[in-house]
């Protein structure tokens, strides 16, 4: 990892951070949100001054047992390593959900074109 600052990339992209408290996801549970094939996608923006990009994830059990679920986020966190870095808005938490049978199955590069779409439909709400 010469030249890179892990710190300041994080693990998903230049700008790009995890979500992990409970009031987040919350609070962009009430924000804007878009279906997809895939997945459901919540946007946020924020008022706190950071440029930051955040996301999270979720999958109920609805979706599957443990391994399913897992399956199912790591689909939703590689969809938004490829995307969010570009499309995403500083400033602005994303939550995915996984859907029940599709999220773990569908094709990823689907997914990813899904995730533009579905950005560009909630940024313009915004």
């Amino acid at each position: 990892m010469a030249g890179r600052d892990v710190a300041a990339q994080g693990s998903f992209g230049v700008g790009v951070d995890k979500m992990r408290k409970r009031p987040d996801f919350l609070r962009a549970a009430r924000a804007l949100r878009q279906g997809t094939t895939g997945f459901h996608l919540q946007g946020n923006p924020r008022d706190d001054g950071s440029d930051a990009v955040r996301v999270g994830f979720t999958c109920s059990k609805k979706v599957g047992n443990a391994v399913a679920r897992n399956r199912a986020k790591r689909r939703l966190r590689e969809v938004a390593r490829k995307v969010l870095p570009e499309r995403g808005r500083a400033g602005w938490d994303y939550v995915l959900i996984g859907r029940a049978e599709v999220t773990a199955t569908h094709d990823i590069e689907q997914m990813a074109r899904d995730l533009e779409w579905a950005l560009g439909r909630v940024h313009r709400q915004a």
